[in-house]
């Protein structure tokens, strides 16, 4: 089977605040290549930006309002060949129904794709402080202090144990162990932002990386030919 795995998109509202940072018309042509290229994509987590509203506390309205900006798009993730699977900024798509994980088992492959913020001790053990920050992100953002809010995200990158350098890094050698508790070969993940592929002994760990800020980043799936690949650029 050929998947590819796109990430983190963080689809806001509009306005300075929304990180997404590309033409929508552009992005659908993107969609287009994935379409007819891959027989399933998967939506791995933070897709929509429900975390970043003027005032806190409204992911329901956030994420209707983040549909109504990029009306194209939303529309688009409706067809059948998108699988979701849901983060920690789109927690509104939690409440809808849409699961935190999915397995997958093709031509003897088995997968399973989790976003990853399971293993982010902030988000699980004080969620409010983590919805905190990203809304004090969003504002700084729409005050216009672009360096400010580039040392945050360098920030809460490091804060998450996230590295290239498969020996380095506490997030994948949680996400391997998910994999091997699970018994599946393949994680896929998002999350951090950092698009890698990197092999554990008999087990592979995949990030997509992040489509946000303008970048393109995504992971190419082929359980037939054995090929898995990380992109970022179509």
């Amino acid at each position: 089977m050929k998947i590819a795995v796109v990430s983190d998109l963080h689809l806001g509202a509009g306005g300075r605040a929304d990180a997404f940072g590309h033409d929508d018309g552009d992005f659908l042509r993107f969609l287009s290549f994935l379409e007819g290229s891959f027989e399933r994509i998967v939506l791995l987590g933070d897709i929509w930006e429900t975390l970043t509203g003027r005032l806190p506390g409204s992911p329901l309205g956030e994420f209707a309002a983040a549909r109504s900006a990029h009306a194209a798009i939303a529309r688009r993730f409706d067809k059948s060949i998108y699988q979701y699977v849901h983060g920690n900024h789109d927690i509104a798509a939690a409440a809808l129904g849409v699961p935190a994980e999915l397995s997958v088992s093709a031509d003897g492959v088995r997968l399973l794709f989790t976003h990853g913020h399971q293993n982010d001790l902030v988000v699980s053990h004080a969620r409010w402080l983590s919805e905190l920050g990203v809304w004090v992100g969003a504002w700084v953002r729409r005050f216009g202090f672009a360096a400010a809010y580039r040392l945050l995200r360098r920030l809460d990158s490091a804060r998450g144990g996230a590295s290239l350098d498969p020996r380095r890094c506490s997030f994948q050698r949680w996400a391997v162990n998910e994999a091997r508790l699970r018994q599946a070969d393949v994680v896929v993940t998002g999350h951090t932002h950092i698009a890698t592929r990197a092999e554990h002994g008999e087990r592979l760990f995949l990030n997509s990386g992040s489509c946000s800020h303008g970048e393109i980043s995504f992971l190419a799936i082929d359980t037939r030919a054995g090929k898995y690949s990380v992109h970022r650029g179509w």
